[in-house]
């Protein structure tokens, strides 16, 4: 017979269930009527594709570095960079991207408006009219469009400007934004999963009760073990014991999330002090090494799972930052780089801005020693334009 021990010690006193009242059936109607958001979407997408384990672990990552808007968020050199997958090359992920950028809604996963509207005209029919013309202005001349006189830009097309007309009607019907098509993004309000706080000295982590709950087993139900029929003691013996799986299941689920959560702290608590510009290099295998699991394990233990800290709440995949190699051999996160960029430009002068040289000279008085094209590299993704642009909006 199935034991009844001490995971079933704690129990609910029999009682009928309660009945939901208009209020909690209001909230189910709104609930179950409410539109899928595009990482849904693009995960039911996902989950109807073949894919490898590790390709599938490329893809959940990619879906992670997505805008509302459908818009990469990083490039995928840093993706890779963040997988920390030794065996799993950049080439790997270009086609695992690749792949995803064949997902409905057309033009998303694309890393700038020109390749959004690239990826949607590739995917119309060949003999779609305008199409090459169109292709060849998005490529070449997207920049100059709003500007440049259209006899110009039809010359450098080798196109008539009726030809070129057509194509800026082409152009004009694609949806730069496609992902703002796919539900209604709503303010998402989040419960934090752990929570870390400063005592006597040292950080303490520890999971939130109120998404980590105790379960209890009504004692009704464990009552029929004894006093049931010998019909209804095989069908509660087997549910008890589904009950028990879960509820283990559970639990290893919560003491993965606190072991994770840990050694991420432990990892970064410089950031904790000091913030961003004290954050660590750190990637998934390094986490997953030290708690001895799967990096795929730590990284759905990441996702969408939040940890409060006195500097705010972030999901776990935010302190995980991947290395860049200074001039001198020392890994440096990147995410502490672009915060020494973001402060650096923040404080200068304005009729003097800083040049990519001068930032590069002030980063290795700040133990940061990076090249310049690194700096460029990272200073466009901030969105800060370069210092004759800087002086000329100032």
């Amino acid at each position: 017979d199935l034991a009844v021990d001490t995971i079933w010690e704690d129990v609910l006193p029999s009682s009928a269930p309660p009945t939901p009242g208009p209020a909690a059936e209001a909230d189910f109607s709104e609930q179950d009527s409410e539109e899928e958001s595009l990482r849904d979407h693009l995960l039911w997408q996902l989950n109807l594709t073949r894919f490898s384990d590790t390709d599938r672990l490329i893809a959940m990552a990619l879906i992670d570095a997505i805008n509302s808007d459908g818009r990469l968020t990083q490039t995928a050199e840093d993706i890779h960079a963040d997988l920390g997958l030794s065996d799993v090359e950049l080439d790997e992920v270009l086609a695992v991207l690749h792949r995803l950028q064949h997902f409905e809604p057309p033009g998303i996963f694309a890393a700038d408006l020109r390749e959004c509207l690239l990826i949607q005209l590739r995917q119309l029919p060949t003999d779609t009219p305008f199409r090459d013309v169109a292709g060849a202005l998005v490529s070449r001349h997207l920049a100059q469009l709003p500007t440049a006189p259209p006899r110009q830009l039809a010359r450098k097309l080798r196109a008539s400007e009726s030809e070129l007309d057509g194509a800026i009607q082409l152009i004009r019907s694609l949806d730069p934004t496609p992902g703002a098509s796919i539900g209604s993004e709503q303010t998402e309000y989040v419960t934090p999963d752990v929570f870390v706080r400063l005592s006597d000295g040292r950080w303490q982590v520890e999971l939130n009760p109120e998404v980590a709950p105790r379960l209890r087993v009504n004692d009704h139900y464990v009552a029929m073990l004894s006093d049931g029929s010998a019909a209804d003691k095989g069908y509660v013996k087997e549910q008890l014991q589904e009950a028990r799986w879960f509820m283990k299941s559970l639990q290893s689920r919560n003491d993965t999330l606190l072991k994770v959560a840990a050694k991420i702290v432990e990892h970064q608590k410089a950031f904790l002090e000091v913030g961003e510009i004290g954050m660590k290099p750190l990637v998934l295998a390094d986490i997953a090494a030290e708690v001895d699991l799967h990096e795929s394990t730590v990284s759905r233990a990441t996702t969408r799972k939040y940890m409060h800290t006195p500097r705010g709440t972030f999901e776990l995949k935010y302190f995980f930052s991947s290395r860049v190699t200074g001039d001198e051999g020392d890994d440096i996160a990147s995410t502490a780089i672009k915060a020494a960029i973001k402060q650096l430009v923040a404080r200068e002068d304005i009729r003097k801005p800083l040049s990519d040289a001068k930032l590069c000279a002030l980063l290795k008085e700040r133990d940061m020693p990076v090249a310049r094209r690194t700096i460029a590299k990272y200073r466009e993704q901030l969105a800060i334009p370069p210092s004759n642009e800087r002086k000329r909006l100032n």
